[in-house]
């Protein structure tokens, strides 16, 4: 390995948790305009689970469905929102991660705030709303139509190991070491 590629390791890995970052704002800003434009499919998903309608017909849980279309609508415009916030967090933490990116650790460290907040409240919404709630809660994991948690399980892992990632200290490195 050459002086110079020592050198830029650094930046490199500043890059690409800027890199990770955006790919998760960029997710979720997908997720959230195709969950507005194309409300009547997605908002199905949200009636069927809360509604416990696929499930297993003599699961115990049962009781614990919601029937009510208001008490949809209004999980549905919360799911929205949320992926709307993630979205916009997770954007303005690209853009203050990629404006810390020339300058020194502390900065860059201190510039990961945002990204944080995004990143924290995704795996909050997919974790606990999806897995969580939507799959144990509601038995979603029972439907063979509706079950949207192995979908979530891979937004919290690529949101977990992006979190993990940027969260592993920047250090200045004035002098290099052999090695």
């Amino acid at each position: 390995m050459t002086w110079s590629s020592r050198k830029n390791g650094p930046q490199i890995l500043r890059l690409t948790k800027v890199m990770l970052v955006a790919s998760i704002a960029l997710l979720a800003t997908l997720v959230t305009f195709d969950n507005i434009t194309d409300y009547a499919t997605n908002f199905e998903f949200v009636r069927h689970v809360l509604s416990m309608d696929t499930t297993i017909p003599s699961s115990g849980v049962r009781y614990r469905a919601i029937t009510s279309p208001t008490i949809h609508h209004i999980a549905y415009g919360l799911i929205i929102s949320t992926e709307g916030v993630i979205a916009v967090l997770c954007w303005a933490g690209a853009s203050r991660l990629l404006r810390a990116l020339p300058r020194p650790a502390e900065d860059f460290n201190n510039a990961k705030s945002l990204s944080y907040a995004g990143l924290g409240l995704g795996l909050m919404l997919w974790q606990l709303g999806f897995i969580v709630i939507g799959g144990e809660y509601f038995s979603m994991w029972q439907s063979s139509t509706w079950n949207g948690v192995p979908a979530a399980f891979r937004f919290v892992m690529m949101i977990g190991l992006t979190l993990v990632i940027v969260a592993l200290p920047d250090e200045n490195k004035s002098t290099l070491t052999s090695g």
